[in-house]
């Protein structure tokens, strides 16, 4: 048996529960994934501009402050072909998230290798975000999605056996 499916089934327990709740919160975002695909299809053929206004006001937010002026104008820049667009990355991301966090709830092994390589593969850009736009959330999901991708690291990576167990051997 080697030492990685030791460990593996040293504490099953512990390892199946972090794996379900890693999988839990892969299929809640995927919900959540689903729903804004849908709440961006159902922009198409709306004005958005008048429709981002209302929302500024409706949470009393000052419309002429720099950040919320910047984000209606970029809102102009949106068409229905690239609403179209967006929501068919979205439904994607969503798809992903859904094969992940099913995989890892049902404990496929695939899973947990599938999990490390997009999670890893998305780093960067949630880096890059971090430098250009600093924020308590986007920290928050870089600290996240570094934790997990260290814990699936640990868990499906080969361990290498200590200087005592080789010389032993």
């Amino acid at each position: 048996m080697t030492t990685a499916l030791q460990n593996r089934t040293a504490s099953p327990l512990q390892h199946h529960r972090w794996l379900e709740v890693i999988g839990v919160l892969k299929l809640l975002k995927g919900g959540f994934f689903v729903a804004l695909g849908f709440g961006l299809l159902r922009m198409i053929h709306r004005d958005l501009y008048m429709f981002a206004l209302q929302m500024v006001e409706a949470m009393h937010l000052d419309p002429d402050r720099q950040a919320i002026a910047t984000l209606l104008d970029k809102i102009t820049l949106l068409n229905d072909h690239r609403l179209k667009q967006l929501s068919a990355v979205v439904f994607i991301y969503a798809g992903l998230d859904f094969i992940e966090g099913t995989g890892l709830v049902l404990e496929k092994r695939w899973a947990e290798y599938f999990t490390l390589f997009l999670t890893v593969a998305l780093l960067p850009l949630e880096a890059f975000k971090m430098i250009h736009h600093p924020n308590h959330w986007t920290l928050t999901i870089l600290l996240v999605n570094i934790l997990i991708a260290i814990y699936l690291a640990w868990l499906v990576l080969p361990k290498r056996p200590s200087a005592v167990q080789a010389s032993i051997q």
